[in-house]
């Protein structure tokens, strides 16, 4: 998330120096360019203020945490 954050921002900064520019073209792509990137932060932040846990499906270690060998 850091990393995106960093990239919107220089986004931000991209497009204001286009805008005066006057690249039109860039405007635009910049502009779609954005929209992305604050969706994906909106819905990264969603996900970790859910604290939600995924389930890996890996067997547990209780089991067979107390066996010995009967070879001693």
């Amino acid at each position: 998330m850091p990393r995106l954050e960093e990239i919107h921002a220089n986004l931000v900064d991209r497009h204001a120096e286009a805008k005066e520019q006057a690249w039109l073209g860039e405007v635009a792509a910049i502009e779609s360019t954005m929209a992305a990137a604050e969706q994906k932060l909106v819905a990264m932040r969603s996900a970790t203020a859910r604290h939600t846990i995924a389930s890996l499906g890996m067997p547990g270690f209780g089991p067979i945490a107390g066996r010995s060998s009967s070879n001693d």
